[in-house]
């Protein structure tokens, strides 16, 4: 799926950071036929999309509320990463993943949703360049950079730089998302107080 970016020039300023930080000079658009622009902008956009798929508070939704259509299906738009049920006494009987652009009941083998309408998710999406934090903009631009320079430069003193600085954009990051998040040890959810979930091991990966 392609970055849903609405005007690609919104990551100009990030393309330039990346050329700069391994030593290439700024470029006034995204010409694309230049292959260092090319390889800045596709590495950009990778990397956004994988950071953003860890899940972040400004990209995290909870009980967000899915209508069935028609055939009583639910189609899942292209700018979700990831979706999961919401843990509710509606769902409890169900299994849900995406497969196929839809969601599916793993549990019981069927695309089919009849038990209620709508139906609660917990998603995480993928966000336009514009709409991201700009702590996040930073540390993604910095990693982008960082695999940029191993790609078109491959100088491993300007790597190693490069890592440092994207250790600490990240540091920034966490930062960021631990004071937007108001974590505590307890794992309170949004909207509720006083909850402890406790260790469940039938929660445990299954590998």
């Amino acid at each position: 799926m392609p970055f849903p970016t609405t005007n690609a020039t919104q990551e100009l300023p990030a393309i330039n950071n990346i050329l700069s930080s391994c030593g290439q000079a700024p470029v006034t658009t995204l010409d694309q036929t230049n292959p260092d622009v090319a390889i800045a902008y596709a590495t950009l956009l990778q990397v956004s999309r994988e950071v953003q798929s860890e899940g972040w508070t400004f990209n995290k939704e909870y009980h967000y509320e899915f209508a069935v259509n028609t055939d009583n299906e639910i189609e899942i738009p292209n700018n979700i990463l990831q979706i999961k049920l919401t843990e509710n006494s509606n769902n409890t009987t169900h299994d849900g993943i995406r497969r196929s652009g839809k969601l599916y009941d793993r549990q019981n083998h069927t695309y089919k949703w009849t038990h209620s309408n709508p139906i609660e998710c917990d998603v995480v999406w993928l966000f336009d360049w514009i709409d991201l934090p700009e702590p996040i903009q930073n540390y993604i631009t910095a990693r982008a950079a960082t695999l940029v320079s191993s790609k078109i430069i491959g100088d491993d003193d300007q790597y190693i730089r490069l890592e440092k600085q994207e250790a600490l954009l990240r540091a920034m990051a966490m930062e960021y998302e631990t004071q937007q998040g108001q974590f505590t040890m307890f794992g309170h959810p949004q909207g509720q107080q006083n909850y402890y979930q406790s260790y469940q091991p039938f929660h445990a990966l299954q590998r």
